[in-house]
């Protein structure tokens, strides 16, 4: 079976530093990391300009010096409105630093601003990770420590039950299945009714989940993931924009056309054209 679409299964394999890091660092409009979600937490911090995160279908603007915590089991994807953005990205499981936390079920803030300490330590972490001396890992993992224990003590949420907790992740392993679904059969029409049965729910009850999850209906998340492909053949130009509207399920040329340019702000044709 290919991977689920929207779970991104994280290995970090060494037990020295179970962490992930990366500077995102863009000038161009653009979804950078699209939508997915993992078990373990992912830090956003501002270093300069703005970006748009998503999280759980939830839109934050996010300045310099801010801090975004996508919370385990959550929903997230990344957006550069054009102007230069440049943010450090931390992805760590709470399991690896305390055990006491991770069964407590942590629901972090998602939005810190104007927090010295979060700004010194975020600082700390980008400067040792842009310069990696030796020993960079060390003072890494001890500032993460230092700002895992402030974050608990001053923008802790909610502890969830094991069974919240649970809950959480059934219904988006549920709501992948839906999605892998899509993903094999985008190039037909697929009804909410269709869609249900994968899941084995009503069709009220399906609409209700996958609005919630998602924040769109699922013909609107279809036509995004047509729309999606028929890019991608455009760039490789496969074809005709007509021949590949049809390739990718749009029955209606017009309809493909006025939903591609609302998506990307430009015409099929002007892909084909460059």
């Amino acid at each position: 079976m290919k991977p689920l679409e929207l779970y991104e299964q994280k290995i970090l394999g060494d037990p020295e530093f179970p962490v992930q890091m990366q500077i995102n660092d863009l000038s161009r409009k653009a979804w950078y990391f699209s939508a997915h979600w993992h078990e373990h937490i992912e830090l956003h911090y501002v270093m300069a300009g703005r970006t748009l995160l998503s999280l759980n279908q939830r839109e934050i603007w996010a300045q310099e010096g801010n801090l975004v915590i996508a919370n385990s089991n959550e929903i997230h994807a990344g957006y550069c409105d054009g102007s230069h953005m440049e943010a450090m990205v931390v992805i760590f499981e709470m399991e690896a630093f305390s055990k006491e936390l991770a069964d407590k079920n942590v629901i972090f803030q998602s939005l810190i601003e104007r927090d010295e300490t979060v700004d010194r330590i975020m600082s700390s972490i980008c400067r040792e990770y842009r310069e990696q001396q030796i020993g960079y890992r060390l003072v890494c993992k001890g500032e993460l420590l230092k700002l895992i224990t402030h974050l608990v003590r001053e923008y802790t949420v909610e502890f969830l039950t094991e069974k919240e907790s649970h809950r959480r992740k059934k219904q988006l392993e549920r709501l992948n299945l839906v999605l892998d679904y899509i993903q094999s059969n985008y190039t037909r029409q697929i009804g909410n009714r269709e869609l249900a049965e994968v899941i084995h729910l009503s069709e009220d009850r399906f609409n209700h989940l996958f609005k919630e999850s998602m924040g769109m209906a699922p013909l609107q998340y279809i036509n995004e993931v047509r729309i999606k492909k028929a890019m991608n053949l455009l760039k490789k130009k496969e074809g005709t924009v007509a021949e590949i509207a049809d390739s990718v399920g749009f029955a209606d040329y017009n309809h493909f056309g006025r939903q591609f340019r609302r998506y990307y702000g430009c015409a099929p044709s002007d892909i084909l054209k460059k």
